[in-house]
């Protein structure tokens, strides 16, 4: 194993200067060209039984093959000699990162064009609000046209509460500078508030982060749309309550336009669409009316958005475990109908009527680990009722958006609802809540040294395995945050050793001790992965850099290795925050990224683990109801064998 320091660095840009005292990070670093194919050699073991059997060959056969491909990829003069060299220029020319300044946002998102809705952006499930009584809270069901006071009430404490965290990002009173949490989190988090993405055809872009004053943020009701000021003239928080005034009295603008026959012009709907679609889309717009651009121009460069949905989603009656979220998680996650949304936006707070509120948010600027840190600190202060009055009155400081439309663009609406419940009806989207035993019992009691990311990672491989009755290639997000505008790198989390542990779960011949040694051999085998990719000695982000300096005459049998591809099918594509980072989110997902796969992320909790899971109803081979079961099942299993088999009972079997 090479240390970071080994690998190739860029000293004559430092982060800071050293004799300052203050921590710094390093740039992230461009690992050596043959230990990330060394490492990406061991990743193919597993994968080579299922290749031999379909290619009617040895193992033996397939792995000298893939061996022989990689000797001539990282031979003196070779190919990936040369996109190594091409890569460190690349590095050379990046102010901060050669990964996240020049490559990861535009190629991981922004070339993407398939729609945002489901398909990219998070979500997050936030609990309730102690102080808003109980009878609001318990409400499962409002049908559409319900609006409540304290969902209005909320939603300008949870306006109030991030800026908050806005302000002292700014003034440094919270993860200065002169920390390493602030070297990380600081300017990311603060960027994040007023980012837009913007459609554009091939390539979508970022607007600029928004930092003048005043400030706005974009809200809408029943699809309307509204600026409301938020920070004045001098940069000054607008009080709650006059936030709150201000909510209200959009709302009743609303009401009193629909009472007098105006239909709302429902831009909104067209941001769910296919990038293309909405990017030609976008471009009519801004050419049939100087008024539209101004209009799209307060949204991009408004803070955030509000969502005030004028209902509270029912549960779907086959969720359990808990059995109150799932229509939490529509609404969450794609407004039920794709309705009331502005899905570029970096994020938006969604508030129901029964006050139950989540945040949904555009993946590009940051991963959904910025956006839980700062959403977990807003909830965890319920609203003070001390700091609102009922007397405030707003004839100001909040603006109705208008825009012209023409019949193309009136079309397009009623298009797009369509396109996007093809979308959200495909979604088999739920959360399960696993509270037998959590991480205190993983790490204190049930196993000798293992951790808990390991272990559930495992518990996941099993699960697959009893579902569909083979391994999967599987993505795990590692965070670089000890690097200078360090965001992820992919652990490959399949092994030898987990599929030697799944192996011996599900054979019947197979006593608790053995299994448990598995679980061990595997587990420190997934430390040693996580290690690599968190330190900088990651596979998959430098294998993306080397095949993106490909020039359009060269062409590479590495990369044109079936094996390459099968390997990077990330049919089990997984997340996981501890409680110690997010401790307050009830649920949080994004999409599974192959049609027979999930997309899973988890949350770790000192006596209770929840998965938030997806995957697609039109693929025979996935059912997110199923794969809970198989989860839970697989954790129980997991428990009897720490038990029985690291106290050493041969003759125990499942």
């Amino acid at each position: 194993m090479s240390s970071i320091f080994q690998t190739t660095l860029t000293p004559r840009r430092p982060v800071s200067t050293l004799s300052t005292g203050q921590p710094s990070l390093p740039r992230l670093p461009i690992p050596k060209l043959e230990d990330t194919v060394t490492r990406y050699l061991k990743s193919l073991e597993p994968l080579y039984e299922d290749v031999a059997r379909k290619e009617r060959t040895t193992i033996d056969h397939v792995k000298k093959e893939r061996q022989r491909i990689a000797a001539d990829f990282v031979s003196s003069g070779s190919l990936g000699s040369k996109l190594q060299s091409r890569l460190q220029d690349v590095d050379a020319v990046s102010p901060n990162n050669w990964l996240n300044d020049k490559i990861w946002p535009r190629v991981a998102y922004h070339e993407c064009r398939d729609p945002l809705l489901i398909h990219s952006n998070w979500w997050l499930l936030l609990q309730d609000d102690s102080n808003v009584p109980e009878a609001v809270r318990n409400i499962s069901y409002e049908p559409t046209g319900s609006t409540s006071p304290w969902q209005i009430r909320r939603s300008a404490w949870l306006v109030k509460r991030f800026l908050d965290y806005r302000n002292m990002l700014e003034k440094q009173t919270m993860h200065p500078d002169s920390s390493r949490t602030g070297i990380w989190l600081r300017k990311p988090a603060y960027r994040f508030y007023g980012l837009t993405r913007i459609p554009l055809p091939g390539c979508d872009t970022l607007t600029t982060p928004f930092s003048g004053k005043p400030a706005f943020i974009h809200v809408m009701y029943r699809e309307w749309s509204y600026v409301v000021q938020v920070l004045d003239q001098d940069g000054q928080q607008v009080p709650v309550a006059e936030i709150e005034s201000r909510i209200i009295a959009l709302i009743s603008d609303v009401k009193q336009r629909e009472l007098n026959g105006q239909v709302v012009v429902p831009i909104g709907r067209l941001t769910a669409d296919p990038r293309d679609l909405w990017a030609a889309n976008r471009e009519h717009l801004l050419t049939l009316s100087p008024r539209n651009r101004r209009a799209m121009s307060q949204i991009e460069t408004s803070l955030f958005t509000l969502s005030i949905d004028d209902h509270t989603l029912a549960p779907d009656e086959s969720s359990c475990r808990p059995p109150n979220l799932s229509g939490h998680i529509r609404n969450t996650s794609c407004g039920g109908d794709s309705t009331n949304r502005w899905f570029d936006k970096s994020f938006s707070l969604i508030v129901e009527s029964n006050s139950r509120f989540g945040v949904m948010g555009e993946h590009s600027p940051v991963d959904a680990l910025i956006p839980s840190i700062i959403a977990d600190w807003v909830v965890s202060e319920p609203l003070d009722p001390t700091q609102f009055v009922d007397d405030v009155s707003s004839a100001s400081g909040w603006e109705l958006i208008y825009w012209e439309e023409d019949p193309h663009i009136r079309e397009q609406f009623s298009d797009a609802i369509r396109r996007a419940k093809a979308i959200i009806d495909d979604s088999d989207a739920d959360v399960l809540w696993f509270n037998d035993y959590g991480v205190d019992w993983i790490k204190n009691t049930g196993t000798s040294h293992i951790s808990p990311d390991a272990y559930i990672q495992l518990a996941l491989q099993l699960a697959w395995y009893k579902s569909r009755g083979c391994h999967t290639a599987t993505y795990e997000t590692a965070s670089t945050r000890l690097f200078l505008h360090g965001r992820t790198e992919a652990i490959r989390t399949l092994s030898v050793e987990s599929v030697a542990f799944v192996r011996a779960m599900t054979d019947s011949s197979s006593s608790h001790v053995s299994r448990y040694t598995h679980l061990h051999a595997a587990s420190l085998a997934h430390n040693s992965t996580t290690r690599d990719a968190m330190l900088g000695r990651g596979i998959d982000r430098h294998l993306l850099g080397l095949r993106l300096q490909l020039r359009s005459e060269e062409s590479s049998p590495f990369f044109d290795d079936p094996l390459f591809v099968l390997s990077q099918e990330w049919k089990l594509s997984t997340s996981g925050l501890s409680a110690g980072i997010v401790s307050l989110l009830q649920g949080e997902r994004f999409g599974a990224p192959f049609a027979d796969g999930y997309g899973i992320n988890y949350l770790t909790g000192a006596e209770l683990l929840k998965f938030g899971i997806e995957s697609k109803r039109s693929s025979p081979l996935t059912s997110t109801k199923h794969f809970k079961q198989m989860i839970a099942e697989s954790l129980e299993e997991m428990k009897v064998v720490c038990l029985e088999g690291m106290y050493g009972n041969q003759e125990s079997k499942l």
